[in-house]
């Protein structure tokens, strides 16, 4: 067994049992792509078995911290029956769900989506590329699904030194073709395409956040609707089913939807045909959202709620100044267009901006539109998403409900 061992004082992470081992911590020894290797402080104390990779600034990634547990079939069939189970104390009410959330559930660089009867998987690490047949067989043995298609085409496996991969990993012969899904979210039925749609098809972090604001809708009676970045339309059927509860859709409610993707738009069109709203009560934009949100401050039109959920703006903390300035913008437009008693549902999915940061961010852009607003709720992945007490990093989506103050 190969070992590498710290520089003096970099062992308090491993100690905290951190997962991530950089590469700067390292002092001597190293392994092959995705080889288990035994890592030590600088005196030889055990810290952890880990994956090595010799090529990323994650220089090793650690499955276990236990010095008498093997890395073999046995831990990963461990693992992921941990994984799977732990789904079952949270509250989903959907048939799509995150199985395996990476270093959350002990396997860093893993991503399993379950969507219906067919599963999506991420292999985002060395580690995980190595034991990938392995955690494919025991993946469809957990579940009893017999459909597994790979979606590591991430742009971190170039920083692990692996291509792109996507595919059937298991699929039984002539069923292939399908990989177009519909998952059942609350009341409603959404659609998507593993093969063409982002990550591994759908957005399914947002699951609550997307249920909480049709009950705002709904309860605050809001009658016009923005839904920015609207991918395949998720907030938007969450908004009209809000206005259908309260009564405001047959009132002449709008919702309107802004992406910059045609196909995402065409999508986000049918989950609201899907659902049984009428077009009438919708409009697609194919735009920019900040040209959008400027050309709605000219003309003076306003909104009842607004969700502001752009992609990922700042994936590492040295992106976040710049960042910090889009975000800030977006949410400053968006504040101009919003009626006074209105209701914001703003986020931000990047790693480098944090809770606090992204509070900050908001309540600048609200000086700067010259309004006030209660902070109702603080908002934040799907519990099948989790953060765990030693790793953090796992709270990657963060949002604010924020109802803004009468002038």
């Amino acid at each position: 067994m190969k070992t590498i061992k710290l520089r003096p004082g970099k062992e308090r992470s491993g100690l905290r049992r951190h997962p991530w081992i950089f590469d700067s911590a390292v002092g001597r020894g190293g392994g092959d792509p995705g080889e288990t290797v035994r890592v030590e402080s600088d005196t030889g104390q055990f810290l952890g078995w880990a994956a090595y990779s010799p090529t990323s600034k994650i220089r090793a990634r650690i499955w276990s911290f236990d010095e008498t547990e093997r890395i073999d079939a046995g831990f990963f069939e461990r693992r992921l029956s941990q994984a799977i189970a732990a789904r079952s104390r949270f509250d989903i009410r959907s048939d799509g769900m995150r199985l395996v959330h990476g270093e959350s559930d002990g396997l860093p660089g893993l991503i399993v989506d379950r969507y219906g009867d067919t599963l999506v998987a991420q292999f985002l690490s060395s580690g995980t590329e190595r034991w990938k047949s392995v955690i494919a067989d025991t993946l469809l043995s957990l579940t009893g699904l017999t459909r597994l298609y790979e979606r590591s085409d991430s742009g971190v496996r170039q920083l692990e030194g692996l291509p792109a991969a996507t595919g059937w990993l298991r699929c039984p012969e002539g069923d292939e073709a399908r990989t177009e899904l519909t998952l059942r979210e609350h009341d409603w039925q959404l659609t998507l395409d593993i093969v063409e749609g982002h990550k591994t098809g759908f957005y399914l972090d947002q699951r609550d956040s997307r249920h909480l604001f049709a009950e705002h809708v709904a309860r605050l009676n809001s009658a016009r609707v923005l839904n920015c970045y609207c991918y395949t339309g998720g907030f938007t059927v969450a908004a009209l089913a809000g206005m259908r509860r309260s009564g405001v859709l047959g009132q002449g409610g709008h919702v309107t939807s802004i992406d910059s993707s045609g196909p995402a738009i065409a999508r986000a069109r049918g989950n609201a045909r899907l659902n049984g709203f009428d077009e009438a009560n919708t409009t697609f934009l194919d735009a920019d959202v900040n040209q959008s949100l400027r050309q709605f401050h000219k003309e003076g039109r306003t909104f009842d709620a607004i969700v502001l959920d752009p992609p990922k703006f700042a994936p590492t903390a040295a992106h976040a100044d710049r960042a910090a300035r889009a975000y800030k913008d977006i949410n400053r437009l968006a504040f101009k267009i919003l009626e006074p008693g209105g209701v914001l549902f703003t986020f931000s999915c990047s790693g480098g901006i944090g809770a606090e940061l992204f509070h900050k961010i908001v309540a600048s852009a609200g000086t700067d539109a010259g309004v006030d607003g209660y902070i109702s709720a603080r908002l934040q992945g799907a519990p099948d998403h989790p953060m765990t007490i030693t790793f953090p990093e796992g709270e990657y989506l963060k949002g604010l409900t924020v109802v803004k103050k009468a002038a």
